[in-house]
């Protein structure tokens, strides 16, 4: 090929050198020179042609082969993209799966402790009442029994001083008196008993409230997963 080029570019200085015929663009050539000129150029084409023509084959080869190992790896690559969506389908199941499996078991815990939590607290509530109500009657009692010692012990003593005149006023002062601390005493008793019983059911209302915060938290920590599976909302304050 190198010498067909060669060959063109000595045509190319002999037409360019060439004498001019005067008065027209035409001009006087070696014909010798220019008949071996393409003589090389006729030799020099079929070897170059047919080289290139090789490589022209050679690059249909080529590019057959190129495009039979990209189908190639193109299928392959569609079958490992099937097999990897096939996998990661199947562990997203599986992990749905077990997530859905702690989430039941977690509300499952949650409902029983919140069982075992209202049982305890309905027992301390019982326990609770009937000994306040125990000590409530016990002081009740108690009043009345003081009540009514301090007005056997005030009649009495008003009796002994009905006698003496002189102290009748001052009797029934004390009488008076004795009876109003009987009644104060009872009523500081009563009043006792009733902040007793108060401060218990306080306290008793304190314990169902945390227990209560204690069920919605875990119903908050369970609502995202348990989304993935069923959408039961479950309210223990209703």
């Amino acid at each position: 090929m190198y010498r067909v080029f060669e060959a063109l570019d000595e045509l190319v200085t002999i037409v360019e050198e060439a004498r001019g015929v005067p008065m027209t663009a035409s001009c006087v050539v070696p014909r010798g020179d220019v008949l071996e000129l393409l003589d090389d150029v006729r030799d020099a084409l079929p070897g170059e042609v047919d080289d290139a023509q090789d490589v022209l084959d050679k690059r249909d080869e080529l590019i057959t082969k190129a495009r039979h190992e990209a189908e190639t790896t193109v299928t392959g690559a569609n079958a490992e993209a099937e097999r990897t969506i096939s996998d990661a389908a199947a562990e997203a199941d599986r992990l749905v799966a077990e997530a859905r499996a702690r989430a039941e078991q977690m509300l499952a815990d949650a409902h029983n402790e919140a069982d075992r939590t209202v049982a305890a607290g309905q027992a301390e509530y019982q326990n609770l009442t009937e000994r306040s109500r125990a000590e409530s009657e016990r002081m009740i009692q108690a009043g009345r029994d003081a009540y009514d010692r301090a007005i056997d012990e005030g009649r009495a003593e008003q009796a002994r001083l009905v006698a003496q005149t002189e102290v009748v006023q001052a009797a029934h002062a004390e009488a008076a008196r004795i009876v109003d601390e009987a009644h104060g005493e009872a009523d500081r008793q009563r009043a006792d008993c009733d902040a007793y019983v108060d401060g218990k059911l306080a306290e008793f209302s304190e314990l169902l409230a945390t227990t209560l915060r204690t069920v919605d938290s875990g119903r908050n920590h369970l609502r995202a997963p348990a989304s993935l599976g069923r959408n039961t909302v479950y309210d223990y304050q209703a």
